[in-house]
């Protein structure tokens, strides 16, 4: 069954996974979502991953990360949806938790966090956050 919108469903995975403790989670691969798990990775949200290859889509499986039994990741959030597009430019992008979290912009340059979409001047479609 087709999935309308893969972020969603890839943060849904995520945070279904953590919710109840397990240690892996394997989502079906694209590019997107291989970059926006590689800022995950770079933001200490989860330990590692690896690209598992079959003949179809690709596997990503996500090792997620926890401290003293929680979640590194205590909550994600979509922004933009396919029906409600959230566009920002540079100067007005979103802070999370005071900076504490991060927001995901998809900019022309690809997806980055919002403080080096904020370096670069770079505005975009806030695709969603992570705290």
């Amino acid at each position: 069954m087709p999935v309308t919108d893969p972020i969603s469903d890839l943060l849904t995975r995520i945070r279904n996974a953590a919710k109840a403790k397990k240690v892996r989670v394997d989502i079906p691969s694209s590019n997107m979502k291989k970059s926006l798990v590689e800022i995950l990775k770079q933001n200490k949200f989860i330990h590692d991953y690896e690209l598992i290859e079959d003949n179809k889509q690709n596997i990503l499986r996500l090792r997620l990360k926890y401290t003293d039994g929680e979640s590194a990741i205590s909550g994600l959030k979509k922004i933009s949806t396919p029906g409600l597009r959230v566009y920002k430019a540079a100067d007005s992008l979103p802070r999370v938790l005071n900076g504490l979290g991060i927001a995901v912009i998809s900019t022309s340059k690809g997806l980055m966090t919002d403080k080096e979409a904020k370096s670069k001047s770079l505005g975009g479609e806030v695709v969603c956050h992570v705290w």
